[in-house]
């Protein structure tokens, strides 16, 4: 049951992605430097539809990790991008080109492989503050890099690389979500309001939701979330590795075999976002001056 609830959480977040582009198309640049932009892309119909898509989402991958580990769950998510090319093409008009079309396929045959194996044993519902002090601030550096890497370059550039600061934090949020889900069971909402996971949850979510917005605010769909949909679950896999101890269970082939078809998905995520209209973009550069007249 958590697998189905997190692969209707990857609905809900490509309908979401897809939405919100759609109400940010045709607004201009969308910048974090703008505190107006976001301010503009709220008064957008389409864009408070995703908004409400994406909570949905946010709701169906809680419960998910409520009943699932996290290294088991959120790899299901890479299956967003899945979601994404149609809808993007029926919705925003994205361009879907055969090499998109072949790594979806990839995506779908690598996650079948994953959770026909890739039980999940026993971990841990927490780590000690310590740890968690270290993710996060590991992992907030690598989102500050992929910031200032994105932007610099084309359009489908900034796309990934926002998008890829997004999937960064959006992992990170997820994996403070599931010791937040938990206190909420044992000990009820007057605990979790005094937690610091929960605090920290809600702002990695909060800061990878702004980042997203102008990931998509690029026009290109397809290589913002593949992006989101490879460097997500990635983070989310260390995390419940290292801090939480979550493994698969015996045999020992059925990990050989689950991480390989999980590698396969990644590597399909991966074709999407290089397989992008990118190199459709205009040049720019100085005009030629005409030949003069004979």
């Amino acid at each position: 049951m958590a697998e189905i609830l997190a692969l209707v959480a990857a609905f809900f977040f490509a309908l979401a992605a897809t939405l919100q582009q759609k109400g940010a198309l045709g607004m201009g640049e969308v910048s974090l430097g703008s505190p107006k932009s976001f301010v503009n892309l709220a008064k957008q119909t389409w864009w408070l539809a995703g908004t409400v898509a994406l909570l949905c989402g946010y709701a169906f991958q809680a419960v998910a990790l409520a009943n699932g580990r996290l290294a088991v769950i959120q790899p299901l998510l890479v299956t967003t991008i899945v979601f994404a090319l149609p809808l993007g093409y029926f919705l925003t008009n994205q361009a879907v080109n055969r090499r998109e079309v072949l790594g979806a396929g990839v995506v779908v045959a690598g996650l079948v492989i994953f959770t026909a194996v890739g039980d999940a044993a026993d971990g841990n519902d927490n780590a000690p503050a310590n740890e968690w002090a270290i993710a996060v601030l590991g992992f907030g550096a690598v989102a500050a890099a992929l910031i200032v890497l994105g932007n610099k370059g084309s359009l489908v550039r900034k796309a990934g690389l926002y998008g890829a600061c997004a999937g960064v934090l959006y992992g990170l949020s997820a994996s403070l979500c599931k010791p937040t889900v938990e206190i909420l069971g044992d000990d009820g909402i007057g605990a979790v309001l005094t937690s610091w996971e929960a605090y920290a949850f809600a702002v990695a979510g909060i800061l990878a939701f702004v980042v997203q917005q102008v990931s998509l605010a690029t026009g290109k769909l397809a290589a913002s979330v593949a992006a989101v949909s490879v460097c997500n679950p990635l983070v989310s896999i260390v995390i419940g590795t290292v801090l939480l101890d979550e493994r698969l269970a015996e045999p020992t082939w059925h990990k050989v075999v689950a991480y390989c078809g999980l590698g396969v998905a990644l590597f399909g995520a991966i074709v999407i976002s290089v397989a992008t209209e990118g190199e459709k973009e205009p040049k720019t550069g100085p005009t030629p001056a005409p030949a003069p007249a004979t």
